[in-house]
C-alpha cells in the first residue's frame, strides 16, 4: 500500500512515501513557510524519483495540526483535492502525535511542546505502555505555569520534543528537573512518522470523511480575536 504523507502545519513543509516494508523516501524542508509554493513541487518530485505516479497512491496522510491556520489550510486542500481525485482514502493525524513518535520508545513521559505564541504552547502526553504510543492528555493550549502543574502529578523522567523547546528549553529545564531532550532533528514533525500512524489506520480500513474533516486549530484565529478585542468580548 502506497501512502503520500504531508505536512504543512508548522515552518517545516515535509512529505513521504512510504508503504508497509518501510519509507521510500522524504523531504523536510524549513523555508519561511511558503508552503502554498513548495509543496505541490516538493510531492511531484518525490514521486517522479520513486518512479510513482498520483495515480499509484493507495491512501493519504495529513497532519490535522495544531499549528499554522493558512499551513493547515494548504495541506488540507491539497490532500482533500487529490483523495478526491483518485478516489482514494486520507486519514489525519496530529502533528503532536507525529513529534510523540519520533521517540515513542522512551521510557518516560513524552511532552509534545510546539509553540504556540503569546506565551503559550501546544501540547499533550504520552506513554510508550507495552510497545505502543498511548495518549494520556487531551491536545491542549496552555501556559508553562499550567503545563508544570500538569506534569508534577507525573513522578517520571520528562522527554520535551518540538520546536517550543528551542524557544522555551530554559524555562521547561525549570519545569522538571529530570528534562530531557532529543537531538535538534528530532524536534520537527516528519511527514514519515505521521505516515506511519496514518499507515496503520488506513491498513484498518478507517479513512476521514472528506466533507467534515478541519483542521485540529484549538485556538482562535487572530482575525476572530481581533473582532472580538473590538467588541470588548476578550
Amino acid at each position: 500500500m502506497n501512502i503520500l504523507s504531508v505536512d504543512s502545519s508548522t515552518s517545516v513543509a515535509t512529505v513521504a512515501l512510504l508503504n508497509e516494508n518501510g519509507v521510500l523516501g522524504e523531504y523536510n524542508l524549513n523555508y519561511q513557510k511558503q508552503h502554498s509554493v513548495l509543496l505541490l513541487p516538493m510531492i511531484e518530485t518525490l514521486l517522479k524519483n520513486n518512479n510513482l505516479k498520483i495515480k499509484d497512491i493507495d491512501g493519504f496522510v495529513i497532519s490535522e495540526g495544531p499549528g499554522s491556520f493558512t499551513g493547515l489550510r494548504i495541506g488540507l486542500a491539497t490532500i482533500k483535492g487529490m483523495s478526491l481525485g483518485i478516489n482514494k482514502p486520507f486519514v489525519s493525524i496530529s502533528n503532536l502525535d507525529g513529534l510523540a513518535y519520533n521517540v515513542f520508545n522512551f521510557n518516560g513521559i513524552i511532552c509534545p511542546v510546539m509553540d504556540a505564541l503569546r506565551g503559550n504552547v501546544y501540547t499533550a502526553l504520552y506513554k510508550n505502555i507495552d510497545g505502543k504510543l498511548t495518549k494520556l492528555s487531551d491536545y491542549l493550549i496552555i501556559s508553562l505555569q499550567e503545563l508544570s502543574e500538569i506534569l508534577n502529578e507525573y513522578n517520571e523522567q520528562v522527554l520535551f520534543i518540538g520546536d517550543g523547546t528551542i524557544k522555551y528549553k530554559v524555562e521547561l529545564k525549570d519545569l522538571k528537573t529530570e528534562a530531557v531532550f532529543p537531538p535538534l532533528h528530532l524536534n520537527y514533525t516528519r511527514a514519515s512518522s505521521l505516515g506511519e500512524l496514518g499507515l496503520a489506520r488506513l491498513l484498518n480500513g478507517e479513512k476521514d470523511d472528506i466533507n467534515n474533516s478541519i483542521p485540529l486549530y484549538l485556538r482562535k484565529s487572530q482575525a476572530e480575536r481581533e473582532y472580538e478585542r473590538k467588541l470588548g468580548l476578550e
